[in-house]
């Protein structure tokens, strides 16, 4: 059942502040209230009465209190699910039920900061509290867990609110509050012991680790924690080096855009795509990817989402670089391509991503969710005059997969599929987009038709009178700008298409 009314409440807590209110508003309500050592000894000292956990469970507390709640007659109460088996044992062994849970933890942390004595601070490690949380937290579709002194004005609430009783919400949200508080306080304890192993305790996520040769440069060690197996069979070539698995990444999240499509090629250089192009047959795309910017593919990584045949194999070997990604090889192409010794061949399984990605900053770690999403002609919204033919629409969706993947500020040029300009890494996006037009240009192509795509808004209509005067008729970007319509206007004025997106991808 959702709601359940508090009947009984076990109290162990080290900071009082607040359990004076508590404990009168649940003697108000008619809870019995069950406690402990110093916390029965300040409700006593309330006129209120309280049961002391020794009278229930026939055991005083031992060796220096490091022992009180840790008796099944306590954790019996709290982790019996309410249903007929369970209750029928506790009747059975003359186990009370416990609704409640009131626990706050010795000050681990406040005894560290505070001195070296590790005799203190070790005896500042809560044992039976943490486990009380963990109980309760357990049971929360029965029992109500109150983890922290930080949460007693949360219980104050419900107790007011709610005349005694909680709901299935209520508790499942203080359970949650409990893990974080048992999952910090455990952390705290590991870096306490990790300071003299310099230990880390991310690497326990992993069951497998690579030492690598180096890290991002020679004077840095590094390890891959993680398996590559999972993902890719190593059909030729040297181990994997720290810069080769972070371009992978990048040529796996990218290709994972294009993975389904007709055959496309793309060249990764230094986690940038410098080279983009969907064609009929994979040889094609691999060809006109390389025109991008045959420069920048030296050294590069290239990723297909076809097999390699005997043709593209003769062209890709006859340019340096560090490891080719396919779904597969044809014989000859494999043997081919094992002609050079040092050149790594991967065949991936799968283009997975993970859901979230980690980045180490400052004295911690910082989480997100991968950015997954993803916007085609469906989420666009048409905010010009001018619209978009067939061609138009397929080269914009393909730019926006494509900017997404090249470092901000950026802008990319797209033309029949394949990208024929990019700047990136700008501290402006003027400089991107003129950049963009460059490398187009210097690698011959016409940019007349071409469309144009930018990871985040337009402040100001610069780069889009700047890109129609070098022949782009088509504009993707996210908006968001409080001057938007500046961009927009001069589209209007000069017959430009443009649409919104919604969406940002930055790439820092």
């Amino acid at each position: 059942m959702s709601k359940i009314q508090i009947k009984s409440a076990l109290i162990s807590v080290f900071h009082k502040d607040g359990i004076d209110a508590i404990a009168k508003k649940l003697h108000e309500l008619g809870v019995e209230i069950i406690s402990t050592g110093g916390t029965q000894s300040y409700i006593e000292k309330l006129d209120i009465p309280v049961t002391a956990v020794e009278s229930l469970t026939d055991y005083p507390s031992i060796l220096d209190g490091r022992v009180k709640t840790l008796h099944p007659k306590v954790f019996g109460g709290i982790l019996a699910r309410r249903e007929a088996s369970h209750l029928g044992q506790l009747e059975h062994y003359n186990i009370p039920e416990i609704d409640l849970v009131i626990v706050d933890l010795y000050p681990f942390e406040k005894t560290v900061a505070s001195t070296d004595d590790e005799a203190s601070i070790i005896e500042k490690i809560d044992i039976g509290g943490i486990s009380l949380i963990r109980a309760a937290a357990k049971n929360y579709k029965d029992v109500t867990i109150v983890p922290s002194v930080e949460d007693y004005a949360y219980l104050m609430e419900l107790l007011n609110a709610n005349n005694g009783s909680t709901s299935i919400e209520e508790r499942k949200y203080l359970a949650m509050r409990a893990f974080a508080v048992s999952s910090h306080y455990d952390v705290a304890i590991h870096n306490y012991f990790n300071k003299d192993f310099n230990d880390n305790y991310f690497k326990k996520s992993y069951h497998q680790s690579q030492s690598l040769r180096y890290g991002e440069n020679p004077h840095q060690s590094a390890v891959f924690y993680g398996d590559l197996e999972n993902m890719f069979e190593q059909l030729h070539g040297k181990a994997l080096s720290y810069n080769n698995l972070v371009d992978v990444d990048a040529g796996v999240n990218l290709m994972r855009e294009f993975k389904d499509d007709n055959p496309t090629f793309v060249i990764i250089k230094h986690t940038n795509a410098c080279g983009i192009a969907t064609r009929n047959n994979i040889h094609q795309a691999w060809t006109d990817a390389l025109a991008c910017d045959n420069i920048s593919a030296f050294g590069g990584i290239l990723v297909s989402n076809r097999t390699i045949d005997e043709k593209t194999a003769n062209e890709i070997n006859a340019i340096f670089y560090e490891i080719l990604i396919a779904p597969d090889y044809d014989s000859n192409a494999l043997e081919i391509l094992k002609s050079k010794k040092n050149r790594r061949i991967l065949k991936i399984k799968d283009f997975f991503v993970q859901p979230k990605s980690y980045k180490s900053l400052l004295n911690g770690v910082i989480e997100q969710d991968s950015d997954l999403v993803i916007e085609g002609r469906s989420q666009f919204e048409a905010i010009t005059e001018a619209k978009a033919d067939e061609r138009m629409l397929s080269d914009l969706e393909y730019a926006n997969k494509c900017v997404k993947h090249v470092k901000s500020n950026t802008i990319v040029l797209v033309k029949n599929q394949q990208m024929i300009g990019m700047g990136c890494g700008q501290t402006s996006r003027v400089d991107a987009c003129n950049q963009a037009i460059l490398k187009a240009r210097q690698f011959g192509f016409d940019i007349e038709g071409a469309v144009m795509a930018s990871d985040a808004f337009f402040p100001f209509p610069d780069c889009v009178e700047i890109a129609h005067k070098a022949g782009v008729v088509a504009v993707v970007q996210p908006g968001g700008s409080i001057k938007d319509n500046l961009s927009i206007n001069y589209c209007n004025e000069n017959a430009l298409v443009m649409v919104k997106t919604g969406v940002r991808h930055f790439r820092h």
